[in-house]
């Protein structure tokens, strides 16, 4: 029944009546239902259909009806794979899930038995359960209505789609609540806010004297006498200012994301047009980039997969996070993370205690300072539809007073509504997830932030 149902569906979208369908655009929308399905299900234990209701629902504009026309994903349990089928004699776009680094997409043309030949991270530490975060939840009522409009999809953002919503308080948690299908131990996707997590696994890096991040990136491609590249720094990549060509929309590398390709093929590749440190430019390939370095860095890629996990995921207690890589191995610290919320807020937790954690050192003693103070070359103040948008610091966006937030605020955001706003003045975490319409409104986490303050005594 289901190779019946497949094979319709591909004579609908291939016929000659219907409007033609690019392949190369089929592949990567049946990359994006392959990769979301395999994470959502395997990471996070999501069923099929709260996965078409959320996870592959108001997705990239451009993407949707391509999406539509697929057939259904096939799930296989024991070899932990997800494949759709997009094109008649072909292979099918699959992803295959592994322990700890979640799922990764096979490249285009692949069968299903390269995902036994997939990297894996070899993580001493088991998932014991970490040290609970107190919790002393707030009683009173004006903080509770605050905590619950932003689950109203109206006043943050008309029709904006929350899943939680937790708020720390000198170390404990003071509000924490969850749409339903969630809650705390089903992690989701980070989008944007995994660049904060490299820049942390950065910091790890520095402090074991691993990476300096004002000594160039140390690329072995461009490492020829006469490659420009070669000037660009680690600090140049966390701060994106690289000053490479990242396309007109830097946020956006399908190819790797959706496509099965290489961050060796896709990243680390493109042109210099700006000189290191001189321009902004929201790019996920200096974040990739970034991280590529560390591997070349460490030399052996054993080490390198376990290095996240064994220096900071795990000593945090971070235990419901994935991060996943390409299929060569490189880490999609980007955008491919999956976390839960308490899982960020033990990563605020850590720049709260300036980078420590339980006694212990996790980040050298000025890398709070760091990732919080602006780059030299910075965002615009406003965004193209005129509203007010935050400061850039390292792999961290910045607000402060103009915001109407205290100074030194700073967070990782992430697409689709994710994010953890570190509140140092206060000694609070604000921590928001879910599913926004990609294209659509975009939840006020400013506007949040903000009500959620006014409604605590100082």
């Amino acid at each position: 029944m289901r190779i019946t149902y497949i094979a319709l569906a591909l004579s609908l979208v291939t016929s000659a009546s219907a409007q033609p369908v690019d392949p190369a655009h089929l592949s990567l929308a049946a990359g994006y239902k392959a990769a979301f399905t395999c994470s959502a299900y395997f990471n996070a234990g999501r069923s099929v259909e709260q996965i078409n209701g959320d996870e592959l629902n108001r997705i990239y504009p451009g993407y949707r009806d391509a999406l539509s026309s697929l057939p259904d994903a096939v799930i296989d349990e024991d070899k932990k794979t997800v494949s759709v089928r997009y094109a008649d004699g072909f292979p099918p776009r699959i992803s295959a899930w592994r322990p700890y680094l979640g799922c990764a997409q096979l490249p285009t043309g692949a069968s299903a038995d390269m995902a036994k030949d997939l990297p894996s991270a070899r993580v001493k530490q088991t998932r014991e359960a970490p040290t609970p975060l107190p919790e002393a939840l707030s009683g009173d009522a004006a903080f509770a209505a605050a905590i619950d409009r932003a689950f109203d999809r109206a006043t943050y953002g008309e029709a904006t789609e929350t899943t939680a919503v937790l708020v720390v308080k000198d170390g404990a948690i003071i509000a924490e609540k969850y749409r339903e299908g969630f809650d705390r131990e089903t992690p989701q996707r980070t989008w944007s806010v995994a660049k904060s997590i490299a820049a942390t696994v950065i910091g790890a890096a520095v402090l074991d004297g691993i990476v300096d991040i004002d000594d160039a990136a140390g690329l072995a491609a461009w490492s020829g006498p006469s490659d420009p590249r070669g000037q660009i720094t680690i600090a140049n990549l966390l701060h994106m200012s690289s000053g490479l060509d990242s396309g007109p929309v830097g946020s956006r590398t399908d190819d790797v994301y959706l496509g099965g390709g290489r961050v060796v093929d896709h990243a680390i590749t493109r042109r210099l047009i700006a000189a290191p440190g001189t321009r902004w430019t929201y790019a996920n390939n200096d974040t990739l980039i970034a991280m590529h370095a560390l591997r070349e860095r460490i030399g052996n890629d054993k080490k390198y997969l376990a290095f996240p996990f064994r220096r900071v995921l795990h000593p945090l207690g971070m235990n419901h996070t994935f991060l996943e890589t390409d299929w060569n191995g490189d880490f999609i610290m980007s955008s491919q993370v999956w976390t839960t919320a308490r899982d960020l807020a033990r990563l605020g937790l850590l720049y709260l205690g300036d980078g420590v954690w339980e006694g212990k050192r996790i980040l050298p003693e000025d890398w709070a300072d760091f990732v919080a103070t602006p780059a030299a070359s910075q965002p615009p103040l406003q965004s193209a539809d005129g509203s007010q948008i935050g400061g850039y610091g390292a792999q961290f966006w910045l607000f402060g007073a103009r915001h109407g937030l205290p100074d030194g605020t700073y967070a990782a955001l992430g697409n689709r509504g994710q994010h953890l706003v570190i509140i140092p003045a206060r000694n609070m975490l604000v921590i928001r997830r879910g599913f926004d319409d990609n294209g659509g409104a975009r939840f006020d986490i400013v506007s949040f932030a903000r009500d959620v303050l006014a409604a605590l005594p100082e």
